[in-house]
Order: structure tokens, then sequence, then C-alpha cells
């Protein structure tokens, strides 16, 4: 399948600490691919790395046969990557509606998503569009952070930690609203810690421990290797 990202041996640092150690995995178009692992193993790294947050020391990222590795973060996002940060960092003073108009929106037709249409996927942010973001519940701050990502027309989403914090019945949401948005086409990078959540979700999962990819599989492939799951994922 046609990998709409395609990390090859990338490296990072932060300091002198050296915190990406040759990470390579792809994204094929139209699916959902997750990136498991526990705190501290460079998953977070990996997503600013492909935003431009943090420069790579080595390697390559294409993002559709491009190389963005040394791009700018605003360029990368006009090529059409967005991004859901991990701990939502929506901007509490303002309210929903500005939430979602502050950051790049395309122009014509690659405006895929509106905030109107932001609102059909999440009807909670519409009944609250004139609140202020620290007025919202930690499941409408997460709603309102992957709407804001959606106003910037990607077709690729990352996704940091998406549901952390969340109550149940919010994660089973949130995993409907994926699935939903897959089937309008747009292709997205999971990161996440919680495996039941991956399994009902990605169809693909890479397992990261100390900045490096240890193994990679179906997700029902993975819940099936004892091994991996206890030393790399704590389960």
């Amino acid at each position: 399948m046609t990998s709409m990202l395609a990390i090859r041996d990338i490296h990072t640092y932060i300091g002198e600490s050296h915190i990406l150690q040759g990470v390579s995995l792809d994204v094929p178009e139209g699916r959902v691919v997750a990136l498991l692992g526990r705190n501290g193993v460079g998953k977070t790294t990996l997503i600013h790395s492909i935003m431009a947050f943090r420069p790579i020391r080595s390697g390559s990222i294409k993002f559709e046969g491009e190389e963005i590795g040394g791009l700018s973060a605003h360029r990368i996002v006009r090529l059409g990557i967005g991004l859901v940060p991990q701990g939502r960092r929506i901007f509490s003073s303002l309210t929903v509606n500005e939430n979602l108009h502050v950051g790049y929106k395309p122009p014509g037709p690659k405006a895929r998503y509106n905030a109107e249409r932001v609102f059909e996927l999440f009807p909670a942010l519409k009944e609250r569009r004139e609140h202020r973001g620290n007025k919202l519940s930690g499941g409408e701050q997460q709603m309102l952070a992957t709407g804001r990502a959606l106003m910037s027309g990607p077709k690729l989403l990352l996704m940091d930690e998406p549901s952390e914090g969340l109550a149940p019945l919010l994660v089973r949401e949130m995993a409907r609203i994926i699935r939903g948005l897959t089937k309008e086409g747009l292709t997205i990078l999971l990161v996440e810690q919680k495996l039941s959540f991956v399994l009902e979700i990605a169809d693909y999962a890479y397992v990261m421990s100390k900045g490096q990819i240890v193994y990679h599989s179906t997700p029902d492939v993975l819940w099936k290797n004892e091994e991996v799951k206890t030393r790399h994922l704590g389960i």
C-alpha cells in the first residue's frame, strides 16, 4: 500500500540526549496506525520531529513522497498534516468558536472541515460554542483540540494520547469519531498507551522502547504476544 508518511532511520536529540535512535515506520493512506509504548520512550518526540518542533539530526521523513525533514512547522501544516497535541493545548481564555478559528485554514476546496462540520462531529461543542476553554470538561477540551486540528484541512492527522484522562464512555466516543474520520478519507497516526483503544480502531501498530521501534504487527497479533505486552507495554 502507498505510504502517505514514510519515516526512515531518524535520529533526534534533545540537548545531548539521544532520544530517537533510528526510528522507521510507515503510515499508509486511509489507515489508522498506532504507536504504543510506555511513558518517556520517545513517542511524543517522534510527533514533534514530524512537525519540526524538534529537528532531526539524520534520517528521512517523507509526506506523500516529498521530503519534509527540513521544513518549518507552518509549511508542514500547509502541506496537510494536522496535530492534536498531548494535553490538548487549547487556549483557555478563548471561546470554543475562537479556538476553532485561531489556526491556519486552507482556502477554497481544500477546506474539508469548517466550524459547522466540527459541530456536527461534536454536538457538545456547538452547545458551548461561546464558552471559554477553561470552562470545558476534559472530554470537551479533547473534542475542541481535535476540531481545531481538523480546521486546518489535514490529509494526515497526528493524535498524541487522545484518550488520556478521559472517562471510558468518552474513550468509546473518541474511538467512534476516529473511525468516522477514516471513512471520510483521513489518515491517522495515533500515539497511545491504551492497547484496548488501539485494538478497537487501528489497522497496524508499532511498539517503541527506549527510542527504537522494537515490534510491529496488526493489533490482534500484538494482543496475542504476551512477551511484548509484558516487557514493553506493562500489561
